[in-house]
């Protein structure tokens, strides 16, 4: 089993920026790849961003390509996305995931999630 917990949500002006976090717990963080997603009221959870078990591959979204940086600290069991540029559009709940797929893009592919952040962009 892997516990997961998000923090670094908020309200943020638009062109803002904020950082979130995924301190991870329980089996060996190191040994899984982590994804963000994200869901907006009344829509699907989409995929973000996900990151290989080493650090080395990341992967984006279209939507968040160029704005948002997805990095993770193993020594400290934590993934992070920092998120430059917000956009109205980008607000919603955030979560992390955990799954053994390196680069999924899909929600079936990740085995843990976290409980979520919100993020609130306002224009």
């Amino acid at each position: 089993q892997v516990q997961l917990v998000e923090s670094g949500g908020g309200l943020v002006q638009a062109g803002g920026s904020l950082r979130l976090s995924c301190v991870a717990s329980g089996r060996t963080f190191s040994g899984y790849s982590m994804g963000w997603f994200r869901q907006a009221p009344g829509k699907g959870r989409e995929f973000v961003a996900a990151i290989s078990w080493s650090g080395v591959d990341t992967y984006y979204a279209d939507s968040v390509k160029g704005r948002f940086t997805i990095s993770r600290d193993n020594a400290k069991n934590t993934v992070y996305l920092q998120m430059n540029s917000l956009k109205p559009e980008d607000t919603a709940v955030y979560y992390c995931a955990a799954g053994q797929v390196m680069g999924a893009t899909m929600t079936s592919h990740y085995a843990y999630w976290g409980q979520g952040t919100q993020v609130t962009v306002s224009s």
